[in-house]
Protein backbone atom coordinates (compact mmCIF):
# COMPACT_ATOMS: atom_id res chain seq x y z
CA UNK A 1 0.00 0.00 0.00
CA UNK A 2 2.58 2.26 -0.83
CA UNK A 3 0.71 4.68 -3.70
CA UNK A 4 -0.79 7.83 -2.08
CA UNK A 5 -3.68 8.02 -4.74
CA UNK A 6 -5.90 10.95 -4.82
CA UNK A 7 -9.41 10.64 -6.40
CA UNK A 8 -10.71 12.99 -8.87
CA UNK A 9 -13.83 12.94 -7.19
CA UNK A 10 -12.55 14.43 -3.49
CA UNK A 11 -13.97 17.92 -2.94
CA UNK A 12 -11.32 20.37 -4.14
CA UNK A 13 -11.09 21.08 -0.03
CA UNK A 14 -10.07 17.57 0.95
CA UNK A 15 -7.85 17.21 -2.06
CA UNK A 16 -5.85 20.61 -0.61
CA UNK A 17 -5.50 19.63 2.50
CA UNK A 18 -4.43 15.98 1.59
CA UNK A 19 -1.65 17.40 -0.90
CA UNK A 20 -0.32 19.86 2.19
CA UNK A 21 -0.33 17.14 4.61
CA UNK A 22 1.83 14.47 1.98
CA UNK A 23 4.13 17.37 1.00
CA UNK A 24 4.59 18.68 4.70
CA UNK A 25 3.34 16.94 7.79
CA UNK A 26 3.31 19.68 9.93
CA UNK A 27 1.81 22.24 7.95
CA UNK A 28 -0.75 19.46 7.22
CA UNK A 29 -1.41 18.16 10.78
CA UNK A 30 -3.89 20.85 11.20
CA UNK A 31 -7.48 21.89 9.59
CA UNK A 32 -9.83 24.97 9.55
CA UNK A 33 -12.66 22.96 11.24
CA UNK A 34 -15.04 26.52 9.68
CA UNK A 35 -14.56 24.70 6.66
CA UNK A 36 -16.57 21.83 7.76
CA UNK A 37 -18.87 23.92 10.22
CA UNK A 38 -17.08 24.19 13.30
CA UNK A 39 -14.44 25.94 14.94
CA UNK A 40 -10.98 26.37 14.80
CA UNK A 41 -7.55 24.50 14.09
CA UNK A 42 -8.14 20.81 14.14
CA UNK A 43 -5.73 17.95 14.10
CA UNK A 44 -5.23 15.54 11.62
CA UNK A 45 -4.04 12.44 10.33
CA UNK A 46 -4.02 10.37 7.22
CA UNK A 47 -5.60 7.18 6.66
CA UNK A 48 -4.65 4.63 4.20
CA UNK A 49 -7.03 1.85 3.23
CA UNK A 50 -6.66 -0.74 0.70
CA UNK A 51 -9.61 -0.61 -2.08
CA UNK A 52 -12.49 -3.12 -1.46
CA UNK A 53 -13.04 -3.78 -4.64
CA UNK A 54 -10.03 -1.84 -6.60
CA UNK A 55 -7.28 -3.12 -4.37
CA UNK A 56 -6.09 0.37 -5.13
CA UNK A 57 -4.73 2.82 -1.86
CA UNK A 58 -7.26 5.21 -0.69
CA UNK A 59 -5.64 8.01 1.61
CA UNK A 60 -7.86 10.83 3.55
CA UNK A 61 -7.30 13.06 5.88
CA UNK A 62 -9.43 12.62 9.05
CA UNK A 63 -10.41 15.01 12.23
CA UNK A 64 -8.95 12.32 15.36
CA UNK A 65 -7.82 12.64 19.16
CA UNK A 66 -5.46 10.11 20.71
CA UNK A 67 -7.36 7.51 22.48
CA UNK A 68 -5.84 6.82 26.25
CA UNK A 69 -4.72 3.10 24.91
CA UNK A 70 -2.16 4.41 22.40
CA UNK A 71 -4.05 4.63 20.00
CA UNK A 72 -5.93 7.03 17.68
CA UNK A 73 -10.02 7.73 17.53
CA UNK A 74 -11.76 8.52 13.91
CA UNK A 75 -15.50 8.80 13.24
CA UNK A 76 -17.08 7.55 9.79
CA UNK A 77 -19.97 10.17 10.01
CA UNK A 78 -19.68 11.10 6.15
CA UNK A 79 -21.17 14.39 7.28
CA UNK A 80 -24.19 12.59 7.71
CA UNK A 81 -24.82 10.81 4.96
CA UNK A 82 -27.17 7.63 4.75
CA UNK A 83 -24.60 5.26 3.81
CA UNK A 84 -20.68 4.41 5.57
CA UNK A 85 -17.62 6.41 3.80
CA UNK A 86 -16.05 4.39 1.26
CA UNK A 87 -12.77 4.67 3.73
CA UNK A 88 -14.65 2.61 6.56
CA UNK A 89 -16.10 0.43 4.56
CA UNK A 90 -12.25 -0.71 3.18
CA UNK A 91 -11.33 -0.93 6.25
CA UNK A 92 -14.20 -3.00 7.02
CA UNK A 93 -12.89 -5.59 4.42
CA UNK A 94 -9.24 -5.38 5.66
CA UNK A 95 -8.66 -3.62 9.05
CA UNK A 96 -4.73 -3.37 8.33
CA UNK A 97 -4.14 0.23 7.44
CA UNK A 98 -1.58 2.64 7.33
CA UNK A 99 -1.61 6.29 9.32
CA UNK A 100 0.11 9.53 9.10
CA UNK A 101 0.52 11.24 12.52
CA UNK A 102 2.21 14.92 11.71
CA UNK A 103 5.61 13.10 10.15
CA UNK A 104 5.05 9.46 11.86
CA UNK A 105 3.97 7.10 9.86
CA UNK A 106 3.21 3.40 10.83
CA UNK A 107 0.91 0.13 10.70
CA UNK A 108 -2.51 0.22 12.32
CA UNK A 109 -5.19 -1.83 12.49
CA UNK A 110 -8.43 -0.78 12.87
CA UNK A 111 -11.81 -1.44 14.77
CA UNK A 112 -15.03 -0.62 15.55
CA UNK A 113 -15.67 0.63 19.25
CA UNK A 114 -18.95 -0.53 20.96
CA UNK A 115 -20.68 0.01 24.43
CA UNK A 116 -19.57 2.00 26.55
CA UNK A 117 -15.86 2.69 25.08
CA UNK A 118 -17.68 3.61 22.02
CA UNK A 119 -19.98 6.00 23.95
CA UNK A 120 -16.99 7.30 26.19
CA UNK A 121 -15.07 8.13 22.23
CA UNK A 122 -18.05 9.56 20.67
CA UNK A 123 -18.20 12.23 23.34
CA UNK A 124 -14.90 12.66 23.36
CA UNK A 125 -15.17 13.31 19.51
CA UNK A 126 -18.15 15.43 19.78
CA UNK A 127 -16.50 17.94 22.59
CA UNK A 128 -13.51 18.23 19.54
CA UNK A 129 -15.66 18.47 16.78
CA UNK A 130 -19.18 19.49 17.55
CA UNK A 131 -21.01 18.97 14.17
CA UNK A 132 -20.88 15.08 14.70
CA UNK A 133 -23.97 15.55 16.66
CA UNK A 134 -25.91 17.13 13.42
CA UNK A 135 -24.21 14.15 11.06
CA UNK A 136 -25.75 11.96 13.50
CA UNK A 137 -29.12 13.59 14.02
CA UNK A 138 -28.78 13.43 10.19
CA UNK A 139 -28.73 10.01 9.33
CA UNK A 140 -30.45 6.72 10.51
CA UNK A 141 -27.38 4.84 10.77
CA UNK A 142 -25.28 4.81 13.99
CA UNK A 143 -21.96 6.55 12.97
CA UNK A 144 -18.91 4.33 13.26
CA UNK A 145 -16.51 5.04 16.10
CA UNK A 146 -13.01 3.68 14.65
CA UNK A 147 -9.82 2.83 16.89
CA UNK A 148 -6.82 2.75 14.95
CA UNK A 149 -4.56 0.41 17.26
CA UNK A 150 -1.03 0.42 15.95
CA UNK A 151 0.46 -2.76 14.87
Amino acid sequence: MSENRIPDSMPDWIREHLELYLKDGEAGHYWDASLGGGEGMLTTLLLKTQGRKSGRPLTLPLIYRPTDSGGYCVIASKGGAPSHPAWFLNLSAEPNVEVQVVNDKFAAVARVAEGEERERLWQMMVDYYAPYTDYQAATERQIPVVVLDPA
